[in-house]
């Protein structure tokens, strides 16, 4: 099985041994689950919004139901916060969430190192995305067929980012939570 963020279809059986003792379907009623946790997966949920939001103002544009100016008006705050926030959280689970978990559950360690890497095909797609927005949001309105050609590529990057996004956010889920679960967000030092 691939580890790749753009292959992979989830964690191979040997990082899913927590998981497969804390399924999803527990996760909300387990007495581990504490606040910390329950606002990390809140944030992640935002970001899962956000996308949905970018990837319909996308849409809404490209069917004619946007103006060229309201558009841009309406992208250029959504995908700086998006952006912004992505950075943010995924610098501190680089540098604070990930070495304690690796150092809690050394069994989980090539997965905390396949999630950092996720980290810079994610930054990658992040900058694509926003080099691409970049272009749309300088093309001239008068120019139809090049404001268009530059959302197009606006929107094909963006949708790069959120598939590689939700991949990258479900497993993450399923190697942290089953972790938390089982040790608790005190023995983690998360409290």
């Amino acid at each position: 099985m691939t580890l790749d963020l753009d292959l992979r279809t989830g964690w191979p059986v040997e990082l899913r041994v927590l998981l497969e003792r804390y399924p999803r379907e527990v996760w909300q009623t387990h007495a581990n689950l504490g606040e910390l946790a329950r606002f990390w997966l809140h944030i992640h949920d935002g970001f899962r919004r956000a996308a949905v939001s970018l990837a319909g103002g996308a849409a809404e544009f490209r069917e004619g139901r946007m103006t060229p100016a309201d558009y841009r008006s309406w992208l250029t705050p959504k995908l700086r916060s998006f952006l912004g926030h992505l950075e943010g959280h995924h610098t501190i689970e680089d540098y604070q969430f990930f070495p304690v978990f690796s150092a809690a559950e050394p069994r989980l360690l090539r997965g905390f190192e396949v999630l950092e890497s996720d980290h810079e095909n994610i930054h990658a797609a992040m900058n694509a995305a926003y080099e691409s927005a970049s272009a749309f949001l300088s093309a001239p309105e008068a120019d139809r067929d090049t404001l268009i050609r530059a959302a197009d590529r606006y929107a094909d990057a963006g949708q790069a980012l959120i598939r590689k996004l939700g991949r990258h956010l479900e497993d993450e889920e399923d190697l942290i939570i089953p972790l938390i679960l089982e040790r608790g967000e005190g023995q983690l030092g998360m409290r």
